[in-house]
């Protein structure tokens, strides 16, 4: 039985000012989001509608909602008279997202130094790279990624451009997955906090070039490590080379 009361998100990573509650459907769906990015369900593990919505104490119709959506970002895979499995990481999905990923994250360093952000911006963004160094030290992998992923998005919300990263997310999952297998023994946590530092030191100079290179080599050691993973982790991966 999944249980989905210890795969809540976390909301301390930064203060959130929720302007409703959210629906069943997108509840279930960031918990289960959550839940299969950081491996606590696994690859290639079976689980059902009714299981999760027994779990979640919902009805079954919103966890179908969050099914769907899971299937679209290509983490669920439903296969009928069998049943709904959590999907095994394509290397491909991972190569292309990060492709995406890295395209739309250039185009937001650019606009960010056109629009010159102001000191209160970059003294934020440092106080979540000390954040990033307490969670390495304490070796919380979960609350790494939280404040990790804050600091992506920091960047598209300084620009006024929020979609930008809504787009980032939605094609990341399998990234993450890749992502979190990798801490810390493959990925060292304190080589990607240095790299932050590189990149929002390079915006805050305004230098264009310094910045794009930087994320450039940050956002490709996911590819660094995808091969060596997917031959330590056989079962976790699909093994067609999709």
């Amino acid at each position: 039985m999944l249980n989905l009361t210890e795969l809540s998100l976390r909301g301390d990573a930064l203060p959130i000012r929720v302007q409703r509650p959210a629906s069943a459907g997108t509840q279930a769906f960031a918990a289960l989001r959550h839940a299969i990015i950081t491996l606590k369900l696994q690859p290639g593990q079976p689980f059902s509608e009714q299981e999760v919505a027994q779990q979640l104490g919902v009805s079954r119709t919103p966890v179908r909602e969050a099914f769907i959506k899971l299937a679209e970002a290509g983490l669920v895979e439903v296969l009928p008279q069998r049943g709904s499995f959590v999907r095994k990481i394509s290397l491909k999905a991972v190569r292309d997202a990060r492709f995406v990923r890295e395209a739309i994250e250039l185009a937001v360093l650019r606009e960010a130094i056109g629009r010159r952000l102001s000191p209160a911006f970059f003294t934020t963004t440092r106080e979540l790279l000390a954040a990033q160094r307490v969670a390495a030290a304490s070796h919380d992998a979960e609350r790494f990624l939280t404040l990790d992923e804050e600091f992506h998005r920091s960047f598209a919300l300084a620009i006024d451009c929020s979609h930008a990263w809504t787009v980032i997310e939605a094609q990341k999952a399998q990234m993450d997955r890749v992502r979190f297998l990798s801490l810390p023994s493959a990925t060292p946590v304190a080589r990607l906090i240095d790299q932050h530092e590189v990149i929002l030191d390079a915006v805050e100079r305004g230098d264009v070039a310094a910045s794009e290179a930087a994320m450039r080599t940050h956002l490709s050691e996911v590819l660094a490590v995808l091969e060596p993973l997917c031959q330590l982790h056989p079962d976790l991966f699909e093994q067609d080379g999709r």
